[in-house]
């Protein structure tokens, strides 16, 4: 029996079975080579393959790098107007006001109509230049005092200082004077403490003689932070006292002083005799513009704390004067260390206060001068 498939159909199946194994293997090796499968495309259309459809992963963006936080601005505090010995002076009713400038007449003096006499009484005679001169206004004049002037020391304070909005300062403050056969020479410094630093608000020195009225100014100088030096001077022979920040001028008096020396003075007076610390104690003191009377009332004794201790003192105030100071000054005096000041507060009208409390005494010499 003949077979169907004779040698030229079996070669025709043979090549045509090769064919489509090579159009196989040759469409497997084309899809192997791509990313994705290429889809179907229409006329005039891209050829588009599934990895071009394919969502692309979101690559992670970069952390922030930390943002360092502003360093804080040093902002200094506005300083304190620090008044060792505050005054708020009233120049109207100082002992002795400014002369009046030159070129302006002075007013007629009114004379007061003579009163009718009656006839029958003879006419009053006139009174001798020595009666006239007795009924003439007098210039006040202060008490004179026994002194005894205290030795040579450099005493430290320790300062606390309160605004008059509340807010608060501490610092230290400095007292020292030498004296020199019959001179001195005294310097006291202050100032408050900003972070680590110590600035200083106020100097004032003060140079003169010592004599039976106790210490007896010549030059005080006065140098406050931000503001011009000034200057006071004693002029003895002349018998004036002016100012290098005013045109004033005043009569010097007995025992007069300037704003340094005002504690020691007191100390002088308390050595010299304390049965005068009774009553009002009156000093005339030449400020940095002008001068007048400081009334001191003696309070008496207390015992008040301290960084060298609990000592017993005596107290004496300054109080407000209407007409020439609006201010409070107490100075505490302590007799176990020759009565020099212990303690020093000043309180203004405006409700600051500044306090001054012993926290080192050296005594550079022993015994009254």
């Amino acid at each position: 029996m003949r077979s169907i498939f004779t040698p030229q159909r079996r070669r025709v199946l043979v090549f045509g079975t090769l064919v489509v194994l090579l159009h196989w293997l040759a469409l497997g090796w084309l899809t192997a080579g791509t990313q994705g499968l290429s889809l179907p495309m229409r006329d005039g259309e891209a050829l588009v393959s599934v990895a071009e459809l394919l969502p692309t992963p979101a690559t992670p963006a970069p952390a922030p790098e930390p943002v360092p936080p502003p360093q804080p601005k040093m902002v200094q505090p506005p300083l304190p107007d620090f008044e060792p010995l505050p005054s708020n002076m009233v120049v109207q009713e100082a002992i002795a006001p400014p002369e009046a400038p030159p070129g302006l007449p002075a007013p007629p003096p009114q004379e007061a109509p003579a009163p009718d006499a009656p006839p029958a009484v003879a006419a009053a005679p006139a009174l001798p230049p020595s009666a006239a001169t007795e009924a003439a206004p007098v210039v006040p004049t202060v008490r004179r005092y026994k002194v005894d002037v205290p030795p040579p020391a450099d005493i430290l304070y320790a300062v606390a200082r309160r605004d008059a909005d509340g807010t608060e300062w501490s610092g230290e403050a400095k007292l020292a004077w030498t004296l020199a056969e019959n001179a001195y020479r005294m310097r006291f410094e202050a100032g408050i403490k900003i972070v680590f630093a110590r600035v200083n608000l106020v100097v004032l020195t003060s140079e003169g003689h010592v004599g039976n009225t106790g210490f007896a100014p010549v030059t005080m100088t006065e140098k406050r932070r931000g503001r011009a030096q000034t200057a006071t001077h004693f002029d003895w022979p002349g018998n004036r006292v002016t100012f290098s920040a005013s045109d004033a001028k005043y009569d010097l008096l007995p025992g007069a002083q300037d704003k340094a020396t005002v504690p020691l003075q007191l100390a002088a007076i308390a050595r010299g005799d304390a049965g005068q610390l009774s009553g009002d104690i009156d000093m005339f003191v030449g400020e940095e513009r002008y001068g007048a009377v400081y009334t001191f009332n003696v309070v008496g004794p207390e015992e008040i704390d301290t960084p060298i201790g609990r000592l017993q003192t005596v107290r004496i105030a300054r109080p407000p004067k209407q007409g020439s100071y609006k201010s409070r000054l107490d100075i505490w005096l302590s007799p176990a260390h020759g009565w020099i000041p212990v303690k020093i507060q000043s309180s203004e009208a405006n409700g600051a206060a500044t306090v001054q409390t012993v926290k080192h005494i050296e005594m550079n010499r022993t015994g009254s001068t």
